[in-house]
């Protein structure tokens, strides 16, 4: 079942913008150290650092909005984060905050798993966040 959804477009030229204005602030005050390394490694790559960053904000203002309470209620930026499988699918994990969120949100007997989808054509990063409830396996095998 799906319990929550949203979706966020970042500019990509803003968020440059403001990594030229609050530098290293502006990162550490949302992003985790998984996320500024992947944004420094992509910095050489043509996607760039802004983009990157652009991207990862835009996933966590839209899960915020799957959660179903945006940037308010004590939820902080770095509650949120977005990391990549080997694959290059990105994942979102969330601490503190939004984890006590979900697990408020989440049926008893079922586990959630948040989607996200990433995507960027400049000027423009979308984020798109599913969060979804599926039954937890039964421990005998038995469905």
């Amino acid at each position: 079942m799906i319990l929550g959804v949203g979706t966020d477009l970042a500019n990509i030229d803003r968020i440059a913008g403001v990594l030229d204005r609050f530098g290293d602030r502006f990162r550490n005050r949302v992003f985790t150290e998984r996320e500024q390394r992947k944004a420094v490694y992509r910095s050489k790559t043509e996607a760039g650092e802004a983009s990157t960053y652009a991207k990862r904000w835009a996933a966590k203002e839209a899960c915020s909005k799957a959660l179903g309470t945006g940037l308010r209620m004590g939820i902080a930026w770095r509650d949120m984060a977005v990391t990549n499988l080997p694959t290059g699918q990105p994942v979102m994990a969330v601490t503190g905050w939004a984890a006590d969120r979900l697990a408020q949100m989440t049926p008893a007997g079922h586990i959630a798993t948040i989607h996200v989808s990433l995507t960027d054509d400049h000027p423009w990063a979308q984020a798109f966040v599913v969060i979804e409830a599926t039954p937890t396996p039964s421990v005998d095998g038995a469905d």
